[in-house]
């Protein structure tokens, strides 16, 4: 089965100058997003399966030096999630039927190789000491009043999320980046995002690049070149075929 996975680590990275062109959105998870949950009463792939059967994804929450509870959940709260872009930087207090409420972080989801449905989730157990590595989706906005957008530049994405590491309760949500101001030939650094007090990237040892807005002339010249040597490589096969 396919997977994507968050990894947690306890590892300290010093951060870069933040700026102030851009800001994430929703600073804080402390209030977290809620998922309706069944406990599960069975290990073992034919309960994963029966589970699959019934309409719902069996998944199981571990961590915190507790036994793991394995439980189930609507495999709609996963894909919107995951649609959403937000699915493992989102903070969820999982509510099982009969029992207490777990506070977890996604981790890992398995999918189904064919249907890329849900087939298993992982959850994380955290508090607000848990410090963990990220991904946060990069939310470009304002396309419509960009100046070079609208001038016929083309937006070349580099980064569609940024790595983070930070404790569960300042997860950003997304990385929200106005586009309105930018022009063709600009390019989008790091240095220019501004990010909560203690969210800091795993990498730094350079400003990174998030995007650019490239000049429609050099997408134009790639599609002539390589219009131009189509039309050769067709004339050399048509001459070799002349001299048989």
């Amino acid at each position: 089965m396919a997977s994507t996975r968050m990894t947690v680590t306890h590892m300290v990275p010093t951060p870069l100058e933040a700026g102030t062109v851009f800001k994430t959105g929703d600073y804080t998870m402390s209030d977290a997003s809620v998922l309706q949950a069944e406990l599960k009463d069975r290990a073992g792939k034919g309960a994963a399966r029966a589970t699959r059967r019934a309409g719902r994804v069996p998944c199981v929450v571990y961590g915190a030096k507790k036994a793991p509870v394995l439980i189930s959940i609507d495999p709609r709260d996963v894909m919107k999630g995951l649609h959403a872009g937000t699915f493992f930087s989102t903070v969820y207090d999982v509510e099982i039927t009969g029992e207490k409420t777990e506070r977890v972080l996604p981790r890992d989801v398995q999918f189904h190789p064919i249907s890329d449905a849900p087939q298993h989730v992982d959850f994380l157990r955290v508090s607000a000491a848990t410090q963990v590595t990220v991904d946060v989706a990069c939310n470009f906005m304002n396309a419509e009043e960009s100046v070079g957008l609208k001038r016929g530049g083309v937006l070349n994405v580099v980064r569609h999320t940024i790595e983070f590491m930070c404790a569960v309760d300042s997860i950003p949500q997304s990385i929200d980046i106005d586009l309105s101001s930018f022009d063709i030939g600009d390019s989008i650094h790091y240095s220019a995002v501004s990010v909560p007090e203690g969210v800091m990237p795993t990498i730094t040892d350079r400003d990174f690049t998030i995007a650019t807005i490239a000049a429609p002339s050099v997408a134009e010249e790639t599609a002539v070149a390589e219009g131009e040597e189509g039309v050769e490589i067709e004339g050399a096969e048509g001459e070799g075929d002349t001299e048989e």
